[in-house]
């Protein structure tokens, strides 16, 4: 009994000694207008689709939001447009790389917790070791590089572009996982103030008709 509870001891110690070493995510503002998504599926294709799939996402998607039909051609060679994005490295070759083969990247934005601001830290949360090797704040045992190669910079406007970047990836990130969402949102206001002008509508007639049966 006595061990148990010293195990038990131990193991709170240590959840609780990593939720303090836990870095604080960083907040981040998601857009949702087009062409900061475009800007961002251009860098995830021309940067992370070279491991990373986007299996949800089709080809014609990323023409519908704006990006240029030339690149998307480029993209997917001799693919029809209706085809979900592999990546370009193939698993096998990507698991012997990287230990395992990386994740799809279609719904990221919703599989991890934080979301968006997962999504952002993680980008932006690398640095370099006093070893000289690469490390992340969000993800330690990470294998993935530091594509926009954040590690060590400390110019500001330089640091500004990278955090651009990586808010216009984010965004992509958080469309692909919910393609529709602005749609239903529109629709959510159109049925809303329909049922707001269908019940003032009935609330006035209600008022008529027990008007007429007082007089009645």
């Amino acid at each position: 009994m006595k061990r148990l509870i010293i195990i038990l001891s131990l193991c709170w110690i240590a959840s609780n000694a990593w939720a303090e070493a836990e870095t604080p995510l960083k907040m981040v503002d998601v857009a949702t207008d087009l062409p900061t998504i475009a800007r961002g599926a251009e860098t995830v294709m021309t940067v992370c689709n070279a491991c990373h799939g986007i299996k949800y996402v089709h080809f014609r998607d990323l023409s519908k939001l704006g990006v240029d039909k030339d690149k998307v051609d480029g993209w997917r060679g001799s693919n029809p447009m209706g085809t979900g994005i592999a990546g370009q490295m193939p698993e096998e070759a990507a698991a012997a790389s990287f230990g395992k083969a990386p994740p799809d990247l279609s719904l990221m934005a919703k599989a991890r917790e934080g979301e968006a601001n997962y999504i952002y830290s993680y980008l932006t949360g690398y640095y370099n070791t006093p070893e000289g090797k690469t490390g992340n704040h969000y993800f330690p045992p990470t294998k993935m590089p530091d594509v926009l190669s954040v590690a060590g910079v400390t110019d500001p406007a330089q640091l500004a572009e990278i955090n651009k970047k990586a808010r216009e990836v984010t965004s992509f990130l958080v469309w692909a996982a919910d393609p529709h969402a602005q749609e239903r949102k529109s629709l959510g206001l159109y049925v809303l103030g329909y049922l707001l002008v269908f019940t003032t509508m009935l609330y006035f007639l209600k008022g008529q008709i027990w008007a007429t049966l007082k007089k009645s």
